[in-house]
């Protein structure tokens, strides 16, 4: 299985950058989808480039159930 995310070198032969600023610089002009990590360096998902749809997570909203929670007196 290949890795979830490409690696320095390949995020360098794809952006032609070295430096992160320079390569979050320029995957923004490219419209590729990326995240920074904590340390500020971009991060790519290799399923982007491959083609392969993301699945995204998204937070469902969460309501409290009243009805479960009677109290009987």
């Amino acid at each position: 299985m290949s890795e979830l995310f490409l690696s320095e070198s390949e995020l360098r032969d794809l952006t032609g950058f070295r430096q992160f600023s320079k390569q979050v610089t320029h995957l923004k002009a490219q419209r590729i989808p990326f995240h920074t990590n904590r340390a500020g360096h971009p991060r790519v998902a290799r399923a982007v480039l491959e083609g392969r749809k993301v699945v995204e997570k998204t937070a469902k909203s969460w309501s409290p159930s009243w009805a479960g929670n009677q109290v009987a007196i």
